[in-house]
């Protein structure tokens, strides 16, 4: 009954649903255009991991931290020895030293036993500093360093300047994404609207959905504004939020407007239909959009808030575009009436009686449902192998496009330089005595002789290879917090973020020096966070299950089977898509084409995103084509029969709803960073073969070999579902008797 009141409700207050949508619009949009200033460029380590809290504790106790900045100082005249490339040099660690927010800075030219700041040519020195502060603070004091020390120094010829560390990095992502996310409308949009066209087969009918679209973009931003004034989101969350958001808001609206000119088709008023869309297919979006929403739940039990982000955000947004496609649009179908198949080019409706595409490719694979079912499966399975050599890491500067000036900055520190310094992270000693510097030697020697250790500094001097090789310096006291705490700086020979830099931060934290040491740094950052997922990753896997199948199983079918069928096919769908990230996002299969630079790695975060997302897209569909098999069912009784009719029924618009939303995720795939672009592309694979294998082969394979039992459950789960379920084949009441509307003059079945 309640969707029959609310699609009641639609119709005799459609003027004021109009208006108080509009009206949302417009200040979602004036709120949400704030949206980019309260995003962060981080979220991907666990607060409470012993790598964030080392971290904590060297800003906190020592006042220091990783370098975050370098200055790549290349001399035109070819040597940084130079008199006056020097002087120029210590000018700019005088400078850079200070300005504001600027701390822990030293250079090739300012420091004793600089060697390892120079390049192996002589052409390059370096001058290394951590800009101190909140992200947004280092985002905004980045671009006033950029500002003042990048390009060419002292006239063209003589020094020029690039700059590069993770405050580089993250200035560049998020100007990349910025860019990318209007290039990626710039492409999806006018796709869209084409592709609009040509499903509906008219200009108003496919101008409606845009209504929805419009809502659920502006929405996007609010949601993205109004979470991240009181909780960290991670920026990337807009490139979710704004395709999960477009993409959903017209696949709802194609099933809403769909139905609606199905039911004129039949003879009802555009009164009566507008009730009998709301109630059946309104309801379907409204449930699938809670499977959705459950879907993305399951990031909340994440630490990372680079995944928490895409639940707040993304649950919002599908709320949102169901609220749009449930409320707002049947209103404004209420007001076009009839009109809403004027300026159509196709002169019939499309057939469902039996004789269409998916009827027979039912029917086809019901014949033989077992070896349909078996070489499906073993395709799926073939192309799922890769996955079980995923070799998980975190972002590099290798995301970022080759012309990226961070990203050139550490490509060239790992080339032309013996050691590279912006690559030290901390141990720290938070509770060592000071003055116990025997412990502090011991401990650093033990450090430094580990093979992948290049040099370790702290109070004491600095050490190599087992051995001190400098005595402290001023600059030694800066590892010391009064009397107690002290920090080691590891300069490591490998990259943090490699097995070998991994395999170190484990070494370290297996040595007992008797004292409490805490690791941070990248290297570390990685090996926590893998942890992190894993330890969670049972917990949202549960949740994902129960959830979907509590919804499925007790308010849309009714039924034991159906729901775990729905899931287990689901799951094979993603191992295939996730086979193919590794082939092509790992190991680079297609890295020329699709432009990117494959580093061996997938990162961690970003496969339980897409399955969260993907599963609960594959789950999407599954109720729209489940419930008008169901329909068909409780009128017939021939599961057979139900089975080809519902994929009959559904078969054109959900293939053209899956085509739409594979158009905006693959619009992403465009993007210069290289996990949103296996995001983007990722996804909309997730969705193609969800839509064409899963719905089209398996569905009707395993319905064919269930049968009946389909639609088994116990009588007290029946008893249930009677009362809560969904019942696409229920009937409206009768409308209270009204007066003609002038914008519904003419109802009937005419096109």
């Amino acid at each position: 009954m309640f969707f029959t009141n609310l699609g009641r409700f639609t119709v005799r207050r459609r003027r004021l649903v109009l208006s108080l949508t509009v009206l949302f619009i417009v200040i979602a949009g004036a709120l949400g255009s704030g949206a980019f200033d309260k995003l962060q460029g981080a979220g991907f380590d666990d607060p409470n991991a012993e790598s964030t809290q080392a971290h904590e504790l060297l800003d906190s106790q020592f006042g220091a931290g990783d370098p975050n900045l370098v200055l790549l100082v290349t001399s035109e005249s070819g040597n940084i020895d130079d008199a006056d490339v020097t002087t120029i040099g210590r000018q700019l660690t005088t400078d850079l030293a200070e300005s504001p927010g600027v701390a822990q800075v030293f250079s090739y030219w300012t420091l004793d036993e600089g060697e390892q700041l120079r390049s192996r040519d002589g052409t390059k020195g370096l001058i290394i500093a951590r800009i101190t502060g909140t992200d947004d603070e280092i985002d905004e004091r980045f671009l006033d360093i950029e500002e003042a020390f990048g390009g060419d120094v002292a006239g063209p010829g003589v020094v020029r300047v690039e700059l590069g560390g993770q405050a580089a990095v993250f200035a560049d992502l998020n100007e990349q994404i910025g860019g990318d996310l209007a290039t990626a409308e710039a492409i999806s949009v006018p796709i869209t609207l084409v592709l609009l066209v040509i499903v509906f087969g008219g200009l108003i009918a496919a101008g409606l959905p845009l209504l929805v679209a419009l809502l659920s973009v502006a929405g996007t931003f609010l949601s993205l504004y109004l979470i991240g004034s009181v909780t960290d989101v991670s920026i990337y969350s807009i490139n979710l939020t704004t395709a999960l958001g477009l993409g959903l808001a017209i696949d709802y609206s194609l099933f809403i407007v769909t139905r609606f000119r199905e039911e004129l088709g039949r003879g009802l008023s555009p009164h009566d239909a507008v009730v009998r869309t709301v109630e059946t297919a309104g309801k379907t979006v409204a449930f699938s959009a809670f499977v959705v929403a459950a879907s993305l739940v399951a990031l909340l039990v994440f630490p990372l808030y680079f995944l928490r982000s895409f639940a707040y955000a993304g649950i919002s947004v599908v709320l949102v575009a169901a609220a749009g496609a449930v409320i707002s649009l049947p209103a404004l179908l209420a007001v076009v009436g009839v009109r809403v198949n004027r300026f159509s080019f196709r002169k019939k409706a499309p057939k469902v009686d039996g004789a269409g595409f998916w009827h027979r490719l039912a029917h086809g694979v019901m014949r033989r449902p077992i070896p349909v079912a078996v070489g499906t499966i073993a395709v799926l399975v073939v192309l799922g192998a890769p996955f079980l050599r995923v070799n998980f890491g975190l972002p590099t500067t290798t995301a970022l496009p080759k012309d990226a000036e961070s990203r050139q900055v550490s490509e060239q520190l790992g080339t032309e330089f013996d050691i590279n310094s912006s690559e030290s992270f901390a141990v720290v000693a938070p509770t060592l005595d000071t003055a116990d510097t025997a412990a502090i030697s011991t401990f650093a020697a033990e450090v430094s002789q580990l093979s992948a250790v290049a040099r370790v500094d702290t109070s004491t001097g600095t050490y190599v290879g087992g051995t001190r090789v400098a005595e402290p310096t001023e600059r030694s006291a800066a590892f010391e917090s009064g009397t107690v705490g002290v920090f080691f700086s590891v300069i490591p020979g490998v990259e943090q973020r490699s097995e070998a830099g991994e395999a170190l931060v484990e070494e370290i934290r297996s040595i007992e020096p008797g004292f409490q040491t805490a690791v941070e740094g990248s290297a570390a950052q990685l090996i926590d966070t893998k942890a992190a997922i894993a330890d969670r990753l049972p917990l949202a896997l549960a949740i994902i299950a129960i959830v979907t199948f509590v919804l499925l199983l007790f308010l849309v079918f009714g039924s034991v089977l159906v729901p775990i069928k729905a899931i287990i096919l689901n799951l094979l769908s993603l191992t295939a898509t996730f086979g193919a990230m590794v082939w092509i996002f790992q190991d680079g299969n297609g890295s020329d084409l699709l432009g990117f630079t494959a580093d061996g790695t997938l990162d961690v975060s970003m496969p339980i995103l897409m399955f969260c997302i993907a599963f609960g897209l594959s789950m999407d569909y599954e109720v729209f084509l489940l419930s008008r098999i169901k329909e068909e069912y409780d009128r017939t009784g021939d599961n057979t029969q139900a089975v080809a009719a519902g994929l009959e029924k559904t078969g054109r618009i959900v293939t053209a709803a899956a085509g739409l939303l594979a158009v905006t995720f693959l619009a992403f795939g465009t993007s210069g960073v290289t996990f949103i672009k296996m995001f983007g592309i990722g996804l909309a694979l997730a969705v193609v073969m969800d839509a064409t294998i899963i719905r089209g082969l398996l569905v009707p394979a395993f319905m064919r070999l269930a049968g009946d039992a389909n639609w088994w459950a116990p009588q007290w789960m029946k008893r249930i579902h009677a009362r809560i379920g969904i019942h696409e084949g229920e009937h409206a009441l009768p409308l209270p008797t009204e007066l003609p509307d002038r914008d519904l003059v003419g109802a009937g079945s005419r096109h």
